[in-house]
């Protein structure tokens, strides 16, 4: 589940940092000749009302200490005063990009599960930090924050059952497949005097076959369902191969067959291997294509 929630994190970041930003903006007054720690306070308070899920809010001086508790619906939540928390990433990353900015999700030392910070820059009338005001959110809840506004939810839990109605229908497609291919070896049951080299050949197609099936449909399930793809390309380009290839193997296991039985029975027929012969001569160089191109591009990222 945690992987899922942060794919879906990678997702909405932008429009949870724009949604964040302008409550922090249209909240805390910024550029005042003067800022004051109440003014402040004060626009964290309707904070508290406005935003229906936090987990507490605290303000920083320019040194990374905190200068009040933290403000939480949770009385065991409003502690920190005094503690620095320069180190942490919202402090240098606000210090340093002198905006308001949103962190990635990180174990949170109040509640161990994972968190997101929004932090926001209070600068005086000569452009000089004074405060820095952080708002801490769990991940669940951010997620249900920033979907919740949109018909973004109910599509992605479509899209999930859907994709997982797929995933069954051609995984039970792969188990036919090989179901068959195993039955037309055992047919005649398991002497190998009576096997036929064309049952062999169709086993061969048809298992080969179920294994690409099977591979795809492992593929879908688990970067659409699970949701476990976050940018894992390789991965992709891996299964891609292996699915071609599946396809290039059993196309040519059919010619062979094919070869074989016109050269014997019908030879005016022949032609029509030779053309099914050109066409996996075609799809190797295609898959080498794509072989190259994909470790092209990635050696270009890396």
């Amino acid at each position: 589940m945690v992987p899922q929630e942060i794919q879906q994190f990678s997702e909405v970041r932008a429009k949870a940092r724009a949604y964040f930003c302008y409550l922090l903006n249209r909240t805390i007054p910024n550029y005042l000749p003067d800022p004051s720690l109440d003014v402040i306070i004060r626009g964290l308070k309707n904070i508290e009302k406005e935003l229906p899920r936090f987990q507490s809010l605290y303000v920083l001086d320019p040194k990374g200490v905190q200068v009040i508790h933290n403000m939480s619906k949770k009385p065991e939540f409003r502690i920190g005063k005094d503690i620095n928390r320069s180190a942490r990433a919202y402090y240098y990353r606000v210090a340093r990009e002198k905006r308001c900015i949103v962190t990635n999700p990180y174990p949170s030392l109040l509640t161990n599960s994972l968190t997101v910070t929004a932090a926001y820059p209070v600068y005086d009338a000569n452009k000089k930090l004074q405060y820095i005001v952080c708002i801490d959110i769990s991940l669940h809840d951010l997620l249900k924050i920033a979907q919740n506004t949109s018909l973004e939810s109910v599509f992605h839990n479509v899209s999930k059952i859907s994709y997982s109605l797929f995933s069954a229908a051609l995984l039970f497609v792969a188990f036919l497949l090989f179901f068959h291919g195993m039955l037309s070896v055992f047919t005649h049951g398991i002497s190998i005097d009576k096997l036929e080299i064309k049952q062999m050949f169709e086993a061969t197609i048809l298992i080969t076959l179920s294994l690409a099936i099977f591979d795809l449909v492992k593929t879908i399930f688990e970067e659409e369902v699970l949701g476990h793809h976050l940018g894992k390309n390789k991965d992709i380009h891996r299964t891609m191969i292996r699915f071609l290839g599946s396809i290039v193997i059993a196309l040519s296991i059919e010619a062979l067959m094919l070869v074989f039985k016109f050269a014997i029975m019908s030879p005016d027929k022949i032609k029509y291997a030779v053309l099914l012969i050109g066409g996996v001569a075609v799809l190797l160089f295609g898959l080498a294509y794509y072989l190259k191109a994909t470790e092209s591009r990635e050696t270009r990222n890396d």
